[in-house]
């Protein structure tokens, strides 16, 4: 096939599948899939699909990420990510009720709610009625909580550059690219799932079956 004609039926396909990526997107996507691909590790235990391979991968540096997370908001007077999710989106949400800072932040209603009382009594957090929903509490980082905040983000960053350091600037973006979009959808239906068999929501999302 000629090299024109090829690499336009890649960019077509690409552009199909990802019709609001850019050209520089395409760029990175195709030369990654050109290169040789990685050697597949083999063991015993290991899981036998690609699928289960790439899940082992993201959730030992999810794990690893969790270990190091430790040390580095040692002293900020935050004791782990979770705490630090529910306080940063209280402030990205401007001041939101209590559910929505933690589904935002994609954990539990129950523990959820502990760790924001938490942060209360601590004083990082201040709680108020709603005025359209008395039933409702809304929630707003406090002048304490801020000092917190500006804190840990830095101390969060400069363990992202811990784990992510070498690797490259292209590669960093290409895996972006390739997972938002795993991360976007799940976002979006995870809530719908609670209370749900697993096989129903594995024929949901494999099979193509209607829920």
């Amino acid at each position: 096939m000629n090299k024109a004609v090829e690499l336009i039926t890649a960019w077509g396909a690409f552009d199909e599948k990802h019709p609001e990526s850019s050209i520089e997107e395409f760029c990175r996507y195709h030369l990654a899939h050109s290169q040789e691909k990685a050697e597949i590790p083999k063991g015993r235990f290991l899981p036998v699909t690609n699928d289960g391979l790439l899940m082992r991968v993201v959730g030992r540096i999810f794990k690893l990420h969790t270990i190091y997370t430790v040390a580095a908001l040692e002293g900020t007077g935050i004791n782990n990510i979770d705490e630090y999710a529910l306080l940063n989106t209280v402030a990205q949400l401007g001041e939101p009720r209590k559910t929505e800072v933690i589904y935002a932040a994609l954990q539990e209603l129950s523990t959820g709610t502990d760790k924001l009382n938490r942060l209360k009594k601590l004083g990082y957090l201040a709680e108020y009625d709603d005025k359209e929903d008395k039933r409702s509490k809304r929630l707003r980082v406090t002048a304490k909580g801020e000092k917190v905040l500006v804190l840990c983000r830095k101390r969060i960053s400069q363990l992202a550059q811990v784990m992510f350091h070498d690797l490259s600037e292209d590669d960093k973006q290409l895996c972006f690219q390739l997972l938002k979009g795993v991360e976007t959808k799940f976002t979006g239906i995870w809530q719908s799932h609670k209370g749900k068999e697993f096989e129903e929501i594995y024929g949901e999302i494999v099979s193509g079956e209607a829920p």
